[in-house]
């Protein structure tokens, strides 16, 4: 990179901030929330939303609980201007909602806005002109005095507009590209705009202070926000709104830090969607909240749904490892991954626990609609023991002895590997109900029949399939597994070790199918076979068989 003498600094630095806000080491209640999904979103898609689209999306909004709803610039185009009469006319708007529209500081765009909230029964008046020195000198070629002139004229029409309004109307003042103008400036011309509107604790006024380009690290642009805080004429009656875009991938940092500055307010979009790199992510920012004890008092306990319709009206595709919501996010491949989660939910089970503290895994994925055992352990070539065992048992309800269960895992990763895919939860299943479980391929236990000589000793009379042959044998042993296992060792020639035997029921029921997992070692090395039938002496036979038969097939 050869050219980065190029840039410069286009922000300012506050003078006089202390910083207190630093002191704080989290958000303690939720802002006050505004979406700006059907405006500021809207404008930044390839293809704008429809009429029909926006309805669907404005009502999405509403069952999130979103009481602030920005829907556009009713003077910008008559689609802008017909969705804000239908919602209106159609009586579509909640008794709890407030909608807000923009507009700029021009007479006639003023009076097109109010005249499209005719009939509201509350609205937010958005007013806004660009302050920055890059805007005021390369845009509008104008000097400070000239701007401030602008939002004057603005805010004046405004409140005389207000005055003959039946709507209940609150304002906001948008110093556009706040983080790009001079503190001091961006102060008087709020001031000079306050000064008009006199707000009162009954009738607040909102003054936004836009990241509409990210020009530095967020704790300046919280700097910037403790500046405004101090220096707003009547600060007790002034909400402070916050509105980052995501230039830099800071706007949620910007936000949060912004917040403990002393906002009061955040504008935002469903999963940042907005011009250029987007706007912050109200999801991700609340979600944070969330996961830090506080309740956002926004509903997503159902994502997927929510996901769902965005990328439906706005033809966007949330990214799958976007925070919370991306369809990866809850994922572990990583077999030490996997084996943690899977210790961790085992443990709230066991403590009867009612807090989180699941590892890698921030909030309760079942929180915002995702599924434990299709959403959290993924199965891949990275995969591990924990995470193909805590799949067998959470669905299968196979509970693998702990070394057999690294024997499969190495056995699904080479599946895996070789695939080049990942393998589903039933996939998982079918290799090892296929690989290890009443497998008689090369030998097979036909029948047989058992006499208890004495408490310590059985004499049995097993039939054997093997080789295409069937060998009926008499042998004794400790106990019936004891003696099936000697019979097919003067069968087939060695003698192995019969290492383990591990059972349990499938289900919770009397008549329920039996597991058993049984080991062998042959020539330092072990091979495992499970059996499943409802008899649990014919399900050890058979894992033992099964065993048997692996132990054939190397």
């Amino acid at each position: 990179m050869k050219n980065s003498n190029k840039y410069v600094k286009q922000y300012f630095v506050p003078q006089g901030v202390t910083m207190d806000w630093t002191k704080r080491s989290a958000i303690e209640k939720p802002p006050i929330w505004c979406s700006v999904d059907l405006r500021d979103g809207n404008q930044a898609l390839i293809i704008p939303m429809s009429l029909e689209e926006k309805l669907e999306f404005f009502k999405l909004l509403c069952k999130v609980g979103f009481k602030e709803i920005e829907i556009g610039f009713p003077a910008a185009s008559e689609t802008e201007y017909e969705f804000c009469r239908t919602l209106i006319e159609n009586d579509l708007i909640p008794d709890d909602v407030t909608i807000q529209v923009l507009t700029q500081s021009r007479e006639h765009i003023i009076a097109k806005t109010f005249e499209a909230l005719k009939g509201a029964k509350k609205a937010i008046v958005h007013l806004y002109n660009s302050t920055s020195v890059a805007q005021r000198q390369q845009v509008f070629k104008r000097e400070k005095q000239e701007i401030i002139d602008i939002a004057v004229f603005g805010a004046k029409l405004c409140k005389q507009y207000k005055e003959n309004a039946e709507e209940k109307i609150t304002f906001e003042y948008s110093p556009e590209s706040f983080t790009g103008t001079e503190p001091e400036f961006a102060a008087e011309i709020c001031n000079a705009v306050l000064d008009i509107w006199q707000p009162t604790a009954e009738d607040k006024a909102i003054i936004n202070l836009p990241v509409t380009v990210s020009h530095s690290m967020p704790h300046v642009y919280a700097n910037q926000v403790e500046y405004m805080c101090k220096n707003l004429h009547g600060r007790e009656n002034v909400i402070i709104s916050l509105h980052p875009h995501n230039d830099r991938g800071c706007a949620v940092a910007d936000s949060e830090m912004g917040l403990l500055a002393g906002g009061d307010r955040i504008e935002g979009t469903l999963f940042g969607n907005g011009e250029r790199t987007g706007n912050v992510d109200i999801i991700t920012l609340a979600l944070n909240m969330y996961s830090q004890g506080v309740d956002p008092e926004l509903d997503f306990s159902d994502l997927p749904k929510i996901t769902a319709v965005y990328e439906k009206v706005t033809r966007m595709h949330v990214g799958e490892r976007q925070p919370y919501s991306g369809s990866l996010v809850f994922a572990a491949f990583s077999g030490s991954h996997q084996d943690a989660i899977a210790k961790g939910m085992k443990y709230r089970v066991e403590k009867d626990s009612n807090t989180w503290t699941v590892p890698y895994l921030p909030i309760d994925p079942a929180d915002v609609g995702r599924v434990y055992e299709a959403d959290v352990i993924r199965i891949n070539s990275q995969s591990g023991k924990g995470g193909i065992g805590y799949i067998l048992e959470t669905q299968f309800n196979l509970v693998l002895p702990p070394k057999m269960r690294e024997v499969f895992g190495y056995h699904v990763k080479s599946i895996s590997d070789h695939a080049h895919k990942e393998l589903s939860p039933q996939e998982v299943h079918d290799i090892f109900i296929r690989d290890f479980v009443n497998l008689n391929d090369k030998l097979s236990v036909v029948n047989a029949t058992y006499e208890d000589l004495n408490v310590d000793e059985v004499q049995g009379k097993v039939e054997i399939w093997y080789r295409g042959e069937r060998q009926c044998v008499e042998v004794k042993g400790n106990g019936r597994l004891d003696c099936v296992s000697n019979a097919i060792k003067k069968v087939i020639g060695k003698e192995y070790v019969l290492e383990s035997y591990v059972e349990h029921a499938l289900e919770e029921k009397s008549s329920s199918k039996a597991a058993s997992y049984v080991s062998i070692a042959w020539e330092n090395k072990t091979y495992w076979g499970t059996g499943i039938h409802s008899d649990i002496m014919a399900s050890s036979i058979k894992a033992l068989v099964s065993a048997v038969n692996r132990m054939l097939m190397q």
